[in-house]
């Protein structure tokens, strides 16, 4: 008899192998020596274990569906259960056996993937229905339709649901689109008769909007001409032989108005240029009060005095073109800082009750601003544009200021 760790070959050369319930005889060989018989059916159980690999592998790397795989599983645990080999056929069985627990994960995992699909596709064709009810309820005919084909082809892209909740959001988006067509095609059945009343209203804006192109109320007739427009839109397209000889009476007056109210603001700006020379000698004396604190001694009260006397006379000076503006108050805001930064310097060394003079200067500049936005409001309300512009370069000023002054109050609280 010639013995292995898993089988035999006794005298008559049958084969066996062992196996937890005892031997079982897998075949003979009889043209061979043992050595050779159980070599052979050695051979069968590598076999059949690099099967059992296989599968393993195709298993754990998902190219299977679990029921593709249960299915394998099932046969290859077949083939090992009765295999005619010698091995540890028990050790193949409980690998095939460990790849239950991974094929029910994975029929988890496609579950969840399934529900997660179809709340995606769900919540995509409840978008398209809702964005197809909203194109049914308005009037964008030029683009709706397009829009219209475009929803239908992005359903069409998507998976079903369950039955009945896909069959009741497509007869919601049906609707919607019969809906759409039937008002777009009364729509455009309607354009005739509609294009010779828009006539009527764009002769009628055309000859308002040549009047007003000589006017030098800027700010009104700006908000008139808006008007104007908007009503020009509503209107909708006159007949195409008069439509665009009606816009270009339209636009030119309006392009008259706006050319002279641009004019009138260059003009302007030239007048602010000599505000803006004004500024620039604030400037040279703001920016000689540094060197003098930057020295041992420095009077920081004085500069501060003299600082707020050059503030006032900057806001006195008016406004300044507004190509001018970020570079001018940039200079002054970085005089202003490095004062702030000596006080600041100062202040931690000196007595914290100084607080009070921080205090007293932000009351008084809540009050100036409130005073100003007061006087914006008036002007506003009386449709004077500069005099809002004027208001406006102000207020911002003593709000930067403001800024400042709280800074320095907060920094005693």
């Amino acid at each position: 008899m010639t013995s292995h760790q898993w089988g035999r070959v006794d005298d008559d050369g049958t084969v066996y192998v062992r196996t937890a319930d005892g031997e079982r005889p897998v075949g003979q060989y009889p043209e061979g020596t043992p050595a050779e018989a159980l070599k052979f059916f050695t051979e069968r159980y590598d076999a059949l274990a690099f099967e059992v690999e296989l599968l393993e592998k195709r298993v754990q790397s998902g190219v299977m569906s679990p029921d593709e795989a249960a299915a394998s599983v099932r046969t290859v645990r077949t083939q090992v259960d009765e295999a005619n080999a010698v091995g540890d056929l028990a050790a193949l069985a409980a690998r095939l056996d460990a790849l239950g627990p991974v094929l029910e994960e994975q029929r988890e995992a496609r579950k969840v993937e399934r529900a997660e699909r179809s709340a995606r596709s769900r919540a995509s064709k409840e978008r398209i229905v809702e964005e197809a009810e909203r194109l049914a309820e308005g009037s964008d005919w030029r683009n709706g339709a397009n829009r219209m084909r475009e929803l239908l082809d992005e359903w069409k892209a998507l998976p079903r649901i369950d039955r009945s909740s896909d069959d009741a959001l497509w007869r919601r988006f049906s609707t919607a689109r019969t809906a759409y067509t039937r008002r777009r095609k009364a729509h455009f059945s309607e354009q005739h008769e509609k294009r010779d009343a828009a006539r009527t209203v764009k002769e009628r804006l055309a000859a308002e909007a040549e009047e007003l192109a000589t006017s030098t109320e800027w700010g009104p007739t700006a908000g008139r001409y808006r008007d104007l427009m908007r009503q020009w839109k509503a209107a909708g397209p006159a007949p195409r032989e008069v439509d665009d000889a009606l816009w270009k009476r339209f636009r030119g007056a309006q392009d008259a108005f706006f050319g002279a109210r641009d004019a009138a603001a260059a003009e302007q700006d030239q007048e602010f240029a000599a505000n803006a020379v004004v500024k620039e000698q604030l400037l040279v004396e703001a920016e000689a009060l540094l060197p003098a604190l930057r020295s041992e001694g420095a009077d920081l009260e004085a500069a501060k005095r003299a600082f707020r006397d050059l503030a006032e006379r900057w806001d006195a000076a008016g406004k300044v073109p507004r190509d001018r503006m970020k570079e001018l108050e940039g200079r002054i805001r970085k005089v202003e800082q490095e004062i702030r930064g000596v006080e600041e310097d100062q202040w931690r060394r000196s007595d914290p009750e100084k607080s009070a003079r921080a205090d007293d200067m932000v009351s008084k500049l809540e009050a100036a601003i409130a005073q100003v936005e007061a006087d914006l409001e008036s002007a506003r309300a009386a449709g004077n544009e500069r005099k809002v512009k004027e208001l406006e370069d102000n207020l911002a000023s003593r709000q930067m200021f403001l800024e400042t002054a709280k800074r320095a109050s907060a920094d005693f609280s």
